[in-house]
């Protein structure tokens, strides 16, 4: 279905300084390990400011990363309200297919509040463990690995541990968890298409892989916001939002030992306590922030391994905008608002066309990396009536699954193609000898810089923020089972 609009207001009739959000936007702009992709502000339920950074798009899917876990943490609330799962029923009890196998007594007295809280006992992430090569069964694999500790006593960031908790709501419902969530909280919220990609088993990940819109976001942000209600209805349980925000496991000083004040605050149902009010967050700065002490919810995509740099600008400029009373005599300043949120860009890549009279020399050139590993396997340049193709073979190409990209190099700016692997491409040639570009991948957070040199026939190929896992370049986009 597709989704109504937002109820929407100027910043100022909502108590908020349009200047604040300007100041963000600069400091967001300015910082360079921050790569902005989408912003939505909302306050006392109306929609202030929201913009998206060309070539990224209001109705373009977007991976969230660990985002997806709030969801996830919502279907198992909703199955629990349904009289389908127990937080308080021990994991294997779901599971009874491997009861003879799993002796451990920890594992035994792992409990689902344990593994949605991520205090399954371990004190690691265990994902490469768990989804290894010749690992069947997770859910088993996970369940064998004995904790270090008993469950409910340590935190880890543990990816497994809401993957089972996500497979113990496939299982209970017996649906993926897109299909039970469609009636009972996306189509009341009006959120339209999401993918969530899966694994071998066919269970919908869980701990990550969800695409959704940054307006999807922002929609559970509000339902959170309002414990539970949307327009009178109420979706969730009342006093869920609570005890999913509520720290259960103390988190400070283990996620790494540089600066995480927001990491230092707690765990709870699949949400982290922030330094001011909670949130849902995912790899390379997916955000879902509900603040009740302003009754604020930002919704925001980027790229960026500096996440919590990213959380002091919110703190440090969005913050002090947000006043307890409407402000008067703002008209020009929400009108200049309004305008720069509706002309927001990424910096296209420097470049020009080809010199003419180098245009035979690059005419099918070829290009192999000058180091072995890497994400592209070679590349090769075609011309044609309308341009130039660069064409990628990723490194996860083989003869079953091909892993191969054309890119268009059409001028300047951003080029936009839709299909079948959604990609932005800006750049050109340097001078005579190199070709340079940039690839967003505009259904994820990344981007892949290239530069060929026709003299050496070699090409570099580096990630502005890896991908996770590392995969296939035709990898990099929504899952197509959809809903």
């Amino acid at each position: 279905m597709s989704a109504s609009a937002l109820p929407s207001s100027v910043p100022a009739a909502q108590g908020v300084d349009a200047l604040g959000v300007h100041a963000f936007l600069d400091a967001l702009e300015a910082a360079p390990e921050i790569e902005p992709h989408s912003l939505m502000i909302m306050r006392h339920g109306q929609l202030v400011a929201a913009g998206w950074w060309a070539p990224y798009t209001a109705e373009r899917l977007h991976l969230l990363y660990s985002l997806s876990k709030s969801f996830t943490a919502t279907a198992a609330a909703l199955a629990e309200a349904e009289g389908l799962l127990d937080f308080d029923a021990p994991v294997i009890s779901y599971f009874p297919e491997f009861e003879a196998d799993i002796t451990d007594p920890r594992s035994r007295a792992m409990r689902v509040r344990h593994v949605a809280s991520m205090a399954s006992g371990h004190r690691r992430d265990t994902v490469d463990e768990v989804f290894g090569r010749h690992v069947s069964e997770p859910v088993r694999q996970f369940l064998l690995l004995p904790p270090d500790a008993d469950p409910g006593t340590v935190f880890a960031y543990n990816q497994p541990a809401t993957y089972t908790l996500a497979a113990i709501v496939q299982r209970v419902t017996g649906q993926p968890l897109t299909a039970y969530l469609r009636p009972r909280l996306l189509d009341p919220l009006g959120i339209g298409e999401v993918a969530w990609s899966w694994d071998r088993t066919g269970r919908e990940l869980g701990f990550s892989g969800l695409h959704a819109t940054t307006d999807a976001i922002a929609r559970l942000g509000q339902l959170y916001l309002r414990d539970g209600l949307w327009e009178g209805e109420r979706l969730l349980p009342e006093g869920w939002a609570t005890r999913a925000s509520h720290p259960r496991t103390p988190t400070a000083g283990v996620m790494g030992d540089v600066d995480q004040q927001d990491w230092d605050q707690g765990y709870g149902y699949q949400f982290w306590t922030s330094r001011h009010g909670y949130r849902g967050d995912g790899a390379f700065g997916q955000f879902c922030l509900v603040l009740p002490e302003h009754d604020v919810v930002i919704a925001a995509t980027s790229a960026t391994e500096r996440m919590q740099e990213y959380l002091n600008l919110v703190w440090k400029h969005l913050l002090p905008a947000f006043g307890p009373e409407p402000l008067t005599g703002r008209e020009t300043a929400d009108a200049e608002l309004l305008e720069r949120l509706g002309r927001l860009a990424l910096p296209p890549v420097p470049g020009r066309s080809v010199p003419p009279d180098r245009e035979r020399d690059w005419a099918a050139a070829a290009f192999t990396p000058s180091e072995a590993a890497g994400p592209v396997r070679s590349a090769g340049l075609t011309r044609d009536t309308d341009g130039w193709t660069l064409t990628l073979t990723g490194a996860g190409d083989r003869p079953d699954r091909p892993d191969r990209l054309d890119l268009r190099i059409a001028g300047e700016g951003w080029t936009v193609d839709e299909g079948p692997f959604p990609t932005a491409v800006s750049g050109g040639w340097t001078d005579g000898g190199t070709l340079a570009l940039d690839v967003v991948f505009l259904e994820t957070p990344h981007r892949l810089a290239l530069t060929c040199s026709l003299a050496e026939g070699s090409l570099i190929a580096q990630w502005r923020t890896p991908p996770l896992p590392a995969g296939p370049l035709t990898a990099l986009r929504a899952p197509r089972r959809s809903v």
